[in-house]
């Protein structure tokens, strides 16, 4: 497990010498927001099907999605289960990480109920700040003040994501990488899970911009029931 991954998703778990090098050169790439067109995706149906790709069909069939227009995301299905699924791009990532604007991400995940009304918003909002035309650091800064005065949520008890999908495009180093679940709780010590210790099939992150930590722990298959391939951390 390197850093990319997970700080693609705003997550960060190891960070190696050679990641280390990627970053450098993934920074070098992606220096600026490419123009808008090269974010979305032309076709509609494509994306509501990627996004649903998420999580097995048991639950993303019945759930909400959301698809990036001009302006942010929209809701194009109305869902009856209370999840949400959606395809995350790229500013969805931390402030110093170097693929923060490679339009080529595409992260497909399904949260459920607590997450989608308390993790859902900050995703929004970051995309509406941002394509209204906000520099980087100005939309960290309006989110910040959005926590501060309470009109961002914090995170709910027993919010989480699927990301199950392996038509995803994560991050330049590692495509789609393995299926995993994420869970997202206000800022804690990691060693409450036994996150990150030899062993431990549990990695967790701070994510101090949005003020949260993840836990991720890594699944055997993909949303359609095929077996991934193995990993060691």
């Amino acid at each position: 497990m390197n850093r990319e991954i997970v700080k693609t998703i705003a997550l960060v778990v190891v960070l190696g010498a050679a990641w280390q090098a990627h970053a450098v050169d993934a920074k070098a790439l992606y220096p600026n927001m490419a123009p808008l067109d090269q974010y979305l995706i032309a076709d509609r149906n494509a994306e509501i099907e990627l996004a649903r790709s998420a999580a097995p069909v048991s639950i993303s069939g019945d759930a909400e999605v959301l698809v990036l227009g001009q302006h942010g995301y929209e809701t194009a299905v109305k869902g009856k289960n209370g999840f949400v699924c959606l395809v995350e791009r790229s500013w969805t990532a931390g402030i110093d990480d170097p693929e923060f604007w490679n339009p080529k991400l595409r992260a497909p995940i399904c949260f459920n109920p607590p997450a989608a009304r308390s993790y859902i918003p900050l995703t929004i909002k970051k995309t509406e700040l941002l394509l209204a035309g906000q520099s980087k650091a100005q939309m960290f800064e309006s989110i910040k003040s959005g926590l501060d005065k309470g009109e961002l949520p914090t995170q709910e008890p027993g919010a989480m994501c699927y990301m199950l999908s392996k038509q995803g495009y994560l991050n330049d180093h590692d495509g789609h990488w393995h299926p995993h679940l994420m869970f997202f709780v206000p800022l804690t010590d990691s060693q409450t899970w036994g996150a990150n210790l030899p062993g431990s099939p549990v990695l967790a992150s701070k994510d101090t911009e949005d003020r949260l930590t993840v836990f991720l722990i890594q699944v055997a298959k993909w949303s359609d029931g095929t077996a991934a391939p193995t990993d060691t951390h």
